[in-house]
């Protein structure tokens, strides 16, 4: 009996530890961190994940070992610099092991912006070719999803992909073609990590404490923070105009008809677009996962606010490379195309791509400028290739430092010599030259107006002579300002002979962005 006695002490004891063993958390690492990852090249590599408290994690990859103690349910390593290749299996090691099979070496991008930028393969020309020969083992995806967030959330839903015709449909154009561009390049394995939202403004992917810090964005914060005590009479009213709207888009439906939109939700604490919110959600949750940088299209949802976009948007990007604690990592964008929006006369978005080039004051940032590839009726323009291909250019110079020509001509100064104004440019490699407009042009040099002092504008005759561009017009006798593609929907064609479009510009930079216009 007192054997027996023992012999299920020891099996209670066994029980229970046993039982205690179950409720320890099993190490697990960070979504970022699946098969078919891309980790990148030549710097220290952060790896983390999750763990109970003083649990001992051990992180093997090639022939290094990286050791470390969970704190407060977390972990992270430092991998000491990757040389390019793969594939590859990494271990992660608890009190279970992960292995992780099919990781690759190369450069790593984050993708990001509003519709432009989440706008997929298959909504683009030649998808249905694009998508067929895009069996690219070297090149991986990961969808971040899209979801808000005042705190960061600790995981992600999501893991990393190969690129096939499987995969690729779904997934940002102008990322794919960015990163198809790179791979042949450099012959490296190239991770896109897609984190973009259609429609969403600039304060959404910055953080709220960033934006007290600008006399210019702090009114963001000042606004939003007076929403909040209305906000719960302003979801109220919102919730009973969508209940009537419902009712009235059924009936529509019935009757053959289209329902149209339905109201908005208003800005708020459930808004996905409020001020830090995709940040947050979708920027650093994916923090401090090591790249060579990122690409950005976005900017027509703040096109109204231009002047603020000037000090905003390089301010998201100094929150983003402070945060990821990488250095000033490359940051290439897309200037907004040509897009007939607005009243007669608006410029805002000529006031936006001015924004944008002052941007390039930033260290290590690039521009893709896109013209010639704009739609007047379509504000999201379906030849995708020739941006990603644009900002993989950048790239191989701003991230590489590569020897070539990645910029179309951008404006440097201008010189009055009697009726005609002169325009030098820089970036015009093979020489300036007529290039391609959205639309024909009849062999013109076209999308250039001119000013006497009394600011009216005229359309102007261009040429080139010298590569220099020389600009006048019988109805100004003494230029004062010249003004390129300024419009919203400009049809404009100067361009270098390696076929990059020269940026829209203005030599009266104190004027306003809209102008008066003669006949």
């Amino acid at each position: 009996m007192r054997r027996l006695r023992v012999v299920q002490s020891l099996l209670i004891v066994l029980a229970l530890s046993l039982a205690s063993r179950s409720a320890m958390a099993d190490v697990k690492p960070h979504a970022l961190f699946t098969p078919g990852m891309v980790l990148q090249r030549d710097i220290e590599v952060p790896v983390w994940g999750f763990a109970d408290k003083g649990e001992e994690i051990t992180v093997k990859i090639l022939d290094q070992q990286a050791k470390t103690i969970a704190q407060d349910g977390r972990w992270c390593v430092r991998l000491k610099p990757l040389k390019a290749g793969g594939p590859v299996s990494m271990t992660i090691s608890g009190r279970n092991t992960i292995t992780l099979d099919d990781v690759l070496i190369g450069d790593v991008w984050v993708c990001s912006g509003q519709s432009n930028m989440q706008w997929s393969v298959r909504n683009s020309v030649n998808a249905e070719k694009e998508i067929a020969d895009a069996n690219q083992p070297t090149i991986r995806l990961f969808q971040v999803p899209m979801v808000p967030a005042d705190v960061s959330p600790q995981d992600l839903g999501a893991a990393w992909v190969r690129c096939t015709p499987e995969t690729i449909p779904d997934f940002t154009a102008v990322g794919y073609f960015f990163g198809r561009s790179l791979n042949k390049e450099l012959a490296v394995p190239i991770g896109l990590i897609n984190s973009s939202w259609g429609g969403s403004p600039a304060q959404a992917w910055t953080s709220r404490s960033m934006l007290v810090t600008k006399p210019e964005t702090k009114g963001i914060m000042e606004e939003y923070d007076k929403i909040i005590p209305n906000y719960p009479q302003l979801k109220a009213d919102y919730e009973k105009r969508l209940a009537e709207w419902k009712i009235q888009a059924e009936q529509a439906k019935k009757e053959g008809k289209n329902p149209g939109w339905g109201p908005g939700l208003p800005m708020g604490p459930e808004h996905h677009f409020r001020p830090g919110g995709l940040y947050n959600g979708m920027i650093v949750a994916i923090q401090p996962y090591a790249i060579k940088g990122a690409i950005w299209y976005q900017g027509e949802s703040n096109a109204g606010a231009y002047d603020q976009y000037r000090v905003l948007f390089p301010l998201m990007i100094t929150n983003w490379r402070q945060d990821w604690k990488q250095g000033d990592f490359a940051f290439l964008f897309v200037q907004l195309a040509p897009f007939s929006c607005g009243a007669p006369g608006d410029r805002s978005w000529a006031g936006l791509r001015e924004s944008q080039d002052d941007t390039l004051s930033l260290k290590n940032t690039g521009m893709a400028v896109i013209t010639d590839v704009g739609d007047e009726r379509d504000i999201h323009p379906r030849k995708k290739q020739e941006v990603g291909q644009r900002l993989a250019l950048a790239a191989l110079k701003v991230a590489h430092g590569k020897d070539v020509l990645y910029s179309g001509p951008m404006y440097e100064s201008m010189k009055i010599e009697g009726d005609k104004a002169i325009l030098s440019f820089k970036h015009v490699g093979g020489g300036l030259v007529i290039g391609n407009a959205s639309v024909p042009t009849d062999g013109k040099l076209v999308g250039f107006i001119i000013a006497g002092d009394d600011g009216v504008f005229y359309n102007a005759e261009a040429k080139i002579e010298n590569n220099k561009v020389v600009v006048s017009s019988p109805k100004v006798q003494k230029p004062a300002a010249v003004r390129y593609g300024w419009a919203n929907w400009c049809v404009c064609n100067l361009a270098n002979k390696e076929g990059l479009p020269a940026s829209p510009f203005r030599t009266d930079r104190k004027g306003e962005v809209n102008c008066k216009t003669g006949e």
